[in-house]
């Protein structure tokens, strides 16, 4: 069931994204060539533990980790390691969840170490403005295909491939909320986007192939041909008119 938040609830939305926002950026601060993933979710637990809030995805289906650091043809759910250690040309998809009062938010960026590639570059600017041109469709009246259909046809023009078995979703006071958002549709299709709507947009992105593998933790999930991935993600607000993205370090 599809819930639309009250105001109250929206205000407390707010607060969880910005705190969410802000520990994406501390993970970017500290995303170079020399720490370890392991390393990396030490220090962001420890950012949003400092300013009241918590990382539920700790203990979340038994994931290990307080969140997901995700390296080159890794795609999502890669589980923090002290032996993977990041290096330059590396790319790094840091899926930050942070509750706060009962309240979620998530986002993902994928971070270059250092200079990297232009493959890796052209991969990262498909993903990053597929996110954008989904968001668009954020609005009251369009349907859940809207945004899928846009993010497909971007990833596409761009050469790359939508992953299909991966998408995004509501979010509230759960981590996963109704309705399911994938990363392709149809215009029009799906269910009706209404003020109050709060839903976590993320494409999630491969470069050669739309397959994926999963790997003997049973978490990590990787591009199947072992080329490079990418995944950039934004909590938004359906409004009465323009989307508002909750996960800003500033609104």
């Amino acid at each position: 069931m599809i819930q639309v938040k009250s105001a109250a609830e929206i205000a407390k939305m707010i607060k969880a994204g910005e705190l969410a926002a802000r520990a994406l950026e501390h993970a970017g601060k500290n995303a170079r060539a020399g720490i370890s993933t392991w390393e990396l979710d030490r220090l962001v637990n420890e950012f949003i533990v400092s300013h009241g809030g918590h990382c539920p995805c700790k203990g979340y289906g038994g994931f290990p980790g307080h969140n997901c650091y995700s390296v080159n043809e890794e795609l999502i759910h890669a589980i923090p390691s002290k032996k993977k250690i990041l290096k330059e040309g590396d790319i790094v998809s840091c899926d930050i969840v942070a509750e706060l009062n009962g309240y979620m938010g998530d986002n993902t960026k994928t971070f270059r170490i250092g200079k990297v590639s232009e493959d890796k570059e052209r991969l990262l600017q498909a993903t990053e403005s597929a996110l954008y041109k989904g968001i668009e469709q954020a609005v009251k009246g369009n349907r859940i295909g809207d945004i899928g259909y846009a993010i497909d046809s971007t990833v596409s023009g761009a050469g790359y491939f939508v992953v299909k078995q991966y998408i995004g979703h509501g979010i509230g006071k759960e981590m996963h909320e109704d309705p399911e958002v994938p990363n392709f549709g149809k215009k029009g299709r799906g269910p009706r986007l209404v003020p109050g709507m709060t839903i976590a947009i993320e494409p999630m992105v491969n470069e050669s192939t739309e397959n994926v593998r999963l790997l003997r933790d049973n978490w990590t999930v990787v591009e199947a041909n072992g080329k490079m991935s990418a995944h950039f993600e934004h909590t938004v607000l359906i409004t009465d008119d323009k989307p508002l993205i909750l996960t800003l370090t500033s609104h």
